[in-house]
């Protein structure tokens, strides 16, 4: 009886259970979703990064196969895209973000106009029939900038473009620490703005039924439920059970999916006015102009050293760029981040002042670690720094300042509590690995051929798992095969696979018979979508302990039948 279960068990190899429908073009996403006849909808967008702006569409309405354009007027009643974060000490209050602005654009790419017609065709005839008069206003981009005195202001209310500005940790202590330390170590990074660039761009359908009043969402998203929540309830202001949201395969989100955007709101006001299906789906030149951004930080970081080497204190200047507007969790991803900045290091003394920043670019938001990496990118830089100040090697200054495995559980300056790990002993065994003692050698090999090698270290600790609580239904199909209903979303990081072998593992069938369903806030009553990597932290516990529940039930059952112990 053993044997099945390690065959198919977590950590065995087994063979992916999404891959024969993806390598054979049999994938489902939200734009193989064509029910018929669909309208076809396109975002008029901004070429100004800041303007004023009238528009008339009279002209562009009455071409053929125009069926709505929706401006700011017409959506003048909806709520703004929500952001979800504030802090609780210094609690801010952000500028609106409108579903179509009224009258002022802030970033080029803001939308304007939404334009629904039978065909794409018709639907960009109608785009290029619109008369927009642009009145172009000073626009400021890069968070050196928009601090400067005397910088274009993004948003009258926010003097010196400035969101919060907040310190983190004890400035007095560090400022002491500083003025004893036998040397400082400074660098000044910046990380970069990215853009996402999934596979798949963003899509949706919303199919409207006049019978029963209701919307059907179809989406390529990280999580169906809180779409419904922040579009449905916020912006809507719809009752939730009169909507619901399908999301079929996704090609790629890395945190960008997880937000709600406008296209999802305005195709739901165009459907439900109508009452047809409404279909859009972004081109890739939309995709860098409409989907929120990640990083884009800038970073002043100090280190002050004792003469053995030792870290007696850290300060920081962090700015992040917020773009044009808050989107779902920007002002989060600077402000959150910087709690890991002390990295793996026993650092006593700490502070941090962080700016949030407006700047007449398209909104920043959580992507692939959402502010963790660049904090571990600044920790990592600055003690290769201080080691270069103090004439140390890097594994030699990392080795005097990590926190020790007898330090443990330990709690970091900034509130993190690490529970468990030999940080020393882990970079020994990647240098063994790397074969650094003979590094030299291979420089100078390579110098020979006219080639430059280098080599570096650095380590990395995130907290991962921290979306909430999540809910996993696991349940005994008819046939023997088992269900489970679970409410994160799979983007392609194999979540059928994984869930498959914790099942595999408690009841010993084989991964095949296990059916995995995600993404229907119809079948599935609640669930947090994924990100912040907590699928399998959250998502596989959960599945983990149902299936251990139904293997009691199931036991009960049969010992009552076979009238023998449990």
């Amino acid at each position: 009886m053993a044997s099945a279960p390690i065959k198919f068990g977590v950590g065995q190899s087994v063979r992916r259970k999404e891959d024969d429908a993806l390598i054979r073009g049999k994938g489902r996403y939200t734009d193989d979703v064509a029910p018929q006849p669909a309208l076809h909808a396109l975002v008029l967008r901004s070429p100004h990064a800041h303007a004023k702006f009238t528009i008339d569409v009279a002209k562009a309405r009455a071409l053929p196969g125009v069926a709505a354009i929706l401006t700011a007027e017409d959506v003048k009643d909806l709520g703004d895209l929500p952001c979800l974060f504030n802090l609780e000490d210094n609690p801010f209050t952000g500028p609106p973000y409108p579903i179509l602005p009224k009258d002022e654009v802030r970033h080029v790419g803001d939308a304007v106009a939404f334009v629904v017609a039978d065909s794409i065709d018709h639907a960009r005839d109608a785009i290029e029939a619109i008369e927009v008069n642009w009145t172009p206003l000073p626009a400021v981009a890069g968070v050196a900038n928009a601090i400067k005195p005397g910088a274009p202001q993004v948003w009258p209310g926010h003097p010196g473009n400035v969101l919060f500005d907040v310190g983190i940790g004890d400035k007095k202590a560090t400022d002491a620490a500083f003025s004893k330390a036998h040397a400082v170590a400074e660098i000044r990074i910046v990380n970069p703005r990215v853009v996402t660039n999934f596979m798949e761009t963003r899509a949706a359908v919303v199919e409207y039924d006049a019978k029963r009043d209701h919307l059907t969402m179809t989406v390529g998203s990280q999580g169906s439920h809180r779409l419904r929540e922040i579009i449905g309830g916020m912006v809507l202001k719809m009752p939730l059970e009169k909507m619901r949201v399908i999301c079929p395969d996704v090609g790629g989100g890395f945190g960008t999916k997880l937000f709600p955007y406008r296209e999802y709101a305005l195709l739901a006001v165009a459907a439900g006015k109508l009452k047809k299906t409404v279909k859009w789906t972004a081109d890739r030149s939309e995709h860098f102009m409409g989907d929120a951004q990640g990083r884009d930080n800038v970073t002043t970081a100090r280190m002050a050293l004792a003469e053995d080497g030792k870290f007696l204190a850290m300060d920081v200047d962090l700015i992040g760029d917020m773009g044009a507007y808050l989107s779902t969790f920007g002002p989060y991803i600077p402000h959150g981040g910087a709690g890991m900045l002390p990295g793996l290091y026993d650092i006593q003394t700490f502070h941090c002042r962080v700016r949030t920043v407006f700047t007449n670019t398209v909104p920043v938001d959580a992507y692939r670690g959402a502010g963790r990496p660049e904090a571990a990118y600044v920790i990592e830089r600055l003690v290769d720094a201080a080691a270069r100040k103090l004439g140390m090697t890097p594994d030699a200054i990392r080795r005097k300042n990590f926190i020790p495995p007898k330090a443990l559980p330990y709690k970091t300056v900034t509130g993190k509590v690490y529970d468990s790990g030999d940080f020393a002993a882990h970079m020994k065994r990647a240098m063994e690995v790397a074969n650094w003692k003979e590094f030299p050698k291979r420089a100078k090999a390579a110098k020979k051929e006219g080639l430059v090698r280098g080599i570096g270290m650095a380590s990395y600790v995130e907290i991962c798992g921290t979306m909430g609580d999540e809910t996993a239904n696991v349940a005994l199909d008819p046939n023997g095969d088992i269900s489970i209903l679970i409410g994160t979303q799979s983007s392609g990081q194999g979540h059928a696979t994984a869930y498959a072998q914790l099942v595999a593992e408690q009841f010993g069938v084989p991964p095949e018979r296990v059916h995995v369903l995600q993404g229907d806030t119809d079948r599935i009553a609640t669930g947090l979508g994924t990100g912040g990597s907590a699928s399998i932290p959250t998502g596989g516990v959960s599945v983990q302990r149902a299936t251990h529940e139904l293997g009691n039930k199931l036991k009960e059952i049969a010992a009552q039948a076979l009238e023998a112990s449990a």
